[in-house]
């Protein structure tokens, strides 16, 4: 693949300025768009629950019906065609193909995925697989949910199920979208499905969703050897609101919650240990092997940049800045190098690609601060 070096970015860029192998892609998940959520043997999903509770969606809507995803696919794919992308990131719905969670197995839900994946090759659409994008199995969460040691096994047992099915034709596979957004938002502050409000229980989500990630990456490799494999994560640019030693510290302890928490383990250096210190007993239990199962190699890296944060010690919050996403990306391709970095983004312009930047980085040095750009993803 050929790498493109921008020294200069231009103040307006075309499609035709790119290489001919640069990958444009659009990305979608399943509750978002499948509907059909009663149909064809599909289980119930946390979400499925949490939007049926009164108060929980400000007007009550649902993923009952969405897009009809799930009936008008061929439509769907025919539309990102006549877009001009060539990849399509795409999640599959755990409850739909174990409606309990684990055990019996729905094959309508494997025939639909199967059938939409031959559909996106045959219009020239790269599938780009994710596992888990925050639909639990409600029978899962019935038992723990993923507070639970044992929902690591059944999302294991359900990769295996998934891969087996689909590995001979999908080769990129992102095991988890954001769990930032599972742990915190969804067991902290109850916004998000399960719509719990539990500090601890948040961190020991947060704990067996990286494990339950770092144990499926060799269950992929070695079902699909031509496999590759990564994660998303959704990472803040942050910096100090001022000089001063006391914006300092609170930018680095958010920083460290936010960013370091998922970053650290996942490339081999443990918890920060500046984190767990503050944390103290609310701090997840980890077992013998945990933190060497999380580092387990990836392909890549996946990230889906938030707003840049100013972090003072005391008062407003300064205003949020978009523009420091770059810094962000040189970070985390000089200090942890992933073979690869991907940048999910909801920008889909031209002049918005010359904004925001680089969406894959090899690793390695740079020869200058602008980093290498070898295809947009997503």
């Amino acid at each position: 693949m050929k790498t493109m070096i921008f020294k200069h970015l231009p103040a307006a860029i075309a499609r035709t300025d790119f290489a001919e192998d640069f990958l444009w892609g659009v990305s979608t998940s399943s509750y978002q768009i499948e509907g059909a959520v009663h149909e064809d043997g599909r289980g119930e999903s946390i979400w499925d629950r949490f939007c049926s509770e009164p108060g929980r969606i400000r007007d009550g809507s649902s993923g009952a019906v969405a897009c009809d995803h799930y009936h008008r696919w061929p439509e769907d794919l025919d539309m990102a065609k006549q877009l001009g992308v060539n990849a399509y990131r795409f999640s599959i719905a755990w409850p739909r193909l174990l409606p309990q969670g684990r055990g019996a197995v729905n094959e309508k839900g494997l025939d639909f995925y199967s059938r939409l994946v031959d559909g996106m090759l045959e219009r020239g659409l790269q599938p780009w697989a994710t596992l888990y994008h925050w639909d639990l199995p409600q029978a899962l969460q019935e038992q723990g949910g993923w507070a639970n040691r044992a929902t690591v096994d059944a999302f294991l047992e359900y990769t295996e199920l998934v891969t087996r099915r689909l590995g001979d034709r999908v080769k990129h596979w992102i095991t988890h979208n954001e769990p930032y957004c599972t742990a915190f938002l969804g067991n902290f502050e109850g916004n998000h499905a399960p719509g719990l409000k539990d500090h601890k229980t948040a961190l020991l989500v947060c704990h067996l969703l990286l494990l339950s990630h770092g144990r499926a990456v060799p269950l992929i490799k070695r079902l699909v050897p031509d496999a590759q494999v990564g994660i998303t994560l959704s990472l803040h640019p942050i910096s100090p609101a001022s000089d001063s030693a006391e914006d300092a510290a609170a930018a680095l302890r958010h920083d460290g919650l936010r960013n370091r928490w998922w970053l650290d383990p996942l490339f081999g250096r443990g918890y920060p240990s500046d984190v767990l210190q503050a944390l103290g007993v609310d701090a997840p239990t980890v077992l013998p092997g945990d933190l060497r199962s999380m580092a387990s190699p990836c392909d890549f890296l996946a990230i889906r940049p938030q707003r840049h944060e100013q972090q003072a010690s005391s008062g407003p919050e300064p205003e949020i800045d978009a523009a420091r996403n770059l810094e962000l990306l040189e970070r985390v391709h000089q200090d942890y190098t992933p073979p690869a970095l991907y940048l999910i983004s909801p920008e889909s312009t031209a002049s918005s690609l010359a904004r925001t930047s680089a969406r894959l980085m090899p690793s390695g040095p740079s020869p200058r601060s602008f980093p290498r750009t070898e295809r947009v993803s997503f």
